[in-house]
Parts: C-alpha cells; sequence; structure tokens
C-alpha cells in the first residue's frame, strides 16, 4: 500500500508569490490498484507524482510504501520500486543509443556497476522476446539508434523499459498527451496489458476523459490539492464521460471561468 498522509506542500513559500498546493493532503492506493488520475491544469496531478517518486520534498507529512517511511528517500533509491513514464517520449529513452544499448541500461536498472561490458549477449533474445510482444517490429532494429524512431515506438520502448525490472509501482504522467489518436490507442492497450500481466500498482495522470473511465479501477478528480472525486469498484465502472465533464463544468463555474 502507497500512503500519502498530512501533506503540506508550498511553492515560494515567504514570498509574495507564496502558493499553497496541498494542505493536510490525505491518499491511499492499495496493492494493485490501477488509479486514473483527472484534473485541471495546477490543480496537482503531476505535483503528486512528483512527490510519491521524490522529485520534488513536502513541507511536512508523511510517504509510506507498505508501512516503511520513504519520505525522506533519494529519488534514485525510490526509483528501484518506481518505473515512471513521461508525457514526452524522449525523457524515457537514449537517443544517441540502439535499441539493444537501451534495453540493457534498463535491465540494469538498481544494479551495480562494475568494469563490465553494458551490454550481457547472453540477454539478447530475452531482449528481442520482449520488444516483440510490443508488435512494432523493434525486435529486427536492436541496432538502430533509439532517436531515429517514431514518438509512439519510443514511448512504447519507454513502458516496456520501465517495467523490465521487479517494480512495484508504475507511474504515467499523461503518457499518451503527445502521440497522435491511433498511437495513443495502442501504447493504452499495451498499458493495460503490462500492468495487468505484471499486477503492477498503477497511477495514471491524463487529460484523456474517455481513457480515465475506459482503463483502471478507481478515478480521481484532482481540483486544488484536493481529490474531489474517488471512485472505485462499481462506482467507477458505472461512470461515463458526461459524468466527469459536468463535474469539471461544476469546477468551472465555481471558479468564475
Amino acid at each position: 500500500m502507497l500512503e500519502l498522509k498530512n501533506i503540506n506542500k508550498y511553492y515560494n513559500a515567504g514570498t509574495v508569490n507564496e502558493m499553497c498546493l496541498f494542505q493536510d493532503f490525505n491518499l491511499s492506493i492499495d496493492d494493485h490498484e490501477f488509479v486514473s488520475v483527472v484534473g485541471s491544469n495546477g490543480s496537482g496531478k503531476t505535483s503528486m507524482l512528483n512527490i510519491i517518486c521524490g522529485s520534488i520534498p513536502v513541507d511536512s507529512g508523511t510517504i509510506s510504501i507498505n508501512g516503511q517511511d520513504i519520505t525522506k528517500m533519494p529519488e534514485f533509491v525510490r526509483q528501484r520500486r518506481i518505473g515512471r513514464v513521461y508525457q514526452n517520449p524522449a525523457m524515457g529513452t537514449c537517443p544517441h543509443m540502439t535499441i539493444l544499448e537501451n534495453m540493457s541500461l534498463a535491465d540494469n536498472k538498481g544494479k551495480p556497476f562494475n568494469l563490465l561490458p553494458g551490454t550481457n549477449k547472453k540477454r539478447i533474445d530475452f531482449y528481442r522476446e520482449q520488444l516483440k510482444t510490443l508488435g512494432l517490429g523493434l525486435e529486427d532494429k536492436l541496432h538502430v539508434k533509439v532517436g531515429v524512431l517514431s514518438g509512439g515506438q519510443r514511448q512504447a520502448m519507454a513502458l516496456l523499459m520501465s517495467t523490465m525490472t521487479p517494480i512495484e509501482f508504475l507511474i504515467l504522467d499523461e503518457h499518451t498527451a503527445a502521440l497522435d489518436p491511433k498511437t495513443a490507442e495502442t501504447i493504452m492497450i499495451l498499458t493495460d496489458r503490462i500492468v495487468k500481466e505484471k499486477k503492477l500498482t498503477t497511477v495514471m495522470v491524463t487529460h484523456n476523459l474517455r481513457y480515465a473511465v475506459e482503463y483502471g479501477d478507481r478515478l480521481l478528480m484532482m481540483h486544488q490539492g484536493h481529490a474531489v472525486v474517488d471512485k472505485k469498484g462499481p462506482e467507477k465502472a458505472a461512470m461515463k464521460v458526461d459524468d466527469i465533464l459536468d463535474q469539471f463544468n461544476a469546477i468551472s463555474i465555481e471558479c468564475g471561468n
């Protein structure tokens, strides 16, 4: 279980631009839950992911995984248990390295760096099999540099690479937002399959309301650092896109937009 307890986070504290993003924010995510998170810009969606991953510190409160306090744990240590895919396909792969080198890099995540070759030739067939599951023909392009691939191919690789080593959590930060509609559909189908096969606890931030409704077993709507909607199980399954739109419209009117 992932727990955020009494989280407080201020930006530009002590200045005229001080902004309170989270005040006594609490959230618990059960093992193997797939949580879709929606909300307007500035609602706290990505900041929540950054807090979970350790990319930004909290001012007070605790973050724990299965009872272990990780609040002060460095980001690079948390990454051994957390896989993350970003909105920009370029952020999850190394463009000047080949597909094989990228796969080897992901395969060695969390392992000690020794004076050994970066690519284990005994693992090449394994990499081919993993890439074959994407259905994009990348298994036949191991020596092609990743920088020449399409955004969709790179994002598919980033998703695969982030889940190659044993992880407990998968963090998806608008990972289909930069893709064309057809490619986005492909990545979402792939995401759903990987999450189910590996039984990953997943948090997905998205602006695509249909994806938020169709995928996952829990839906959160963030607004001004609070979860104003939290539906799971049968309640989440019964939700429709229009339900979320109605809530967005209500918030927009409340904010004077």
